[in-house]
């Protein structure tokens, strides 16, 4: 496939994503919480947290082929010399995929370690709902910093394009997946738990408490929090507290201007 057809394929998986979980959760929802949009139903507070997710989300729409995707495709221009021969084809393309999850993993993890880091990554777990657009809902010095961070796995590894462009849309996807408030079988999410990050996982990574908001740092595979120690046993329950621990959501212009505060709730 061409780098064209693949942004395409890109586009079509994360729209789909987007659809489905948007429209479960509103017609199957978990939790009965009055700042999730319903069917037929929408709370001023409930429109205000829309428009702060998706203003964010439009900042960075905006700013990401500018700044974003120009520092991908140029790093994944560089080979220096680090990957075997072996590491190639379709096996290859799989273990591309596996390093960036491996490397999102840690990425993440540092992000709830690292006080700089957390300033920015703060803005997306202030929001004390949870629903398919706290997946769209970052602020883009962190989006910014995790290119950069990326960039350098990506030359030391020598990972083409065509993975990288298929693992973001992976990325989205299951973002939505995991951050919205659809209600699965209980079977079919403990089965789905065993390989992927569910919303019964992620859903305690989001809780207002800070000893589990610091666990369950997998996006798309599960494995790493097992093997690494990080995975919570508190198990989600729907009315579970959301946010972060002794802070408030705010306006979109005070999320922007957050990780440049006095107090940005560092750890």
């Amino acid at each position: 496939m061409t780098v064209v057809e693949l942004v395409q394929l890109k586009t079509l998986l994360v729209a789909a994503a987007l659809v489905v979980f948007v429209l479960w959760e509103r017609l199957a929802p978990m939790a009965d919480d009055p700042l999730l949009i319903r069917v037929g139903r929408a709370s001023r507070a409930a429109v205000r947290r829309l428009v702060r997710n998706l203003g964010l989300f439009g900042f960075n729409a905006a700013l990401s082929p500018l700044i974003v995707v120009p520092i991908t495709v140029f790093v994944t221009g560089f080979n220096v010399g680090l990957r075997p021969d072996w590491w190639s084809g379709w096996p290859g393309f799989v273990l591309d995929l596996l390093v960036l999850d491996l490397w999102i993993y840690w990425w993440h993890r540092a992000n709830h370690e690292i006080p700089f880091l957390w300033r920015f990554h703060q803005v997306h777990h202030l929001d004390e709902t949870l629903d398919s657009s706290s997946a769209l809902r970052f602020h883009f010095g962190e989006v910014l910093l995790s290119a950069l961070v990326r960039a350098v796995v990506i030359i030391l590894l020598d990972i083409p394009l065509a993975p990288v462009i298929v693992f973001e849309g992976l990325v989205l996807a299951v973002a939505i997946f995991h951050h919205s408030d659809a209600r699965l079988p209980a079977g079919a999410e403990r089965w789905l738990a065993r390989l992927l990050i569910t919303p019964s996982i992620h859903w305690v990574h989001h809780h207002a408490l800070r000893a589990d908001t610091d666990s369950n740092y997998g996006t798309i595979l599960s494995v790493w929090d097992r093997i690494f120690g990080s995975m919570s046993g508190t198990r989600r329950w729907a009315r579970m507290p959301i946010g972060v621990e002794g802070a408030r959501d705010r306006p979109l212009l005070r999320l922007l201007a957050t990780p440049f505060g006095r107090r940005a709730g560092e750890p």
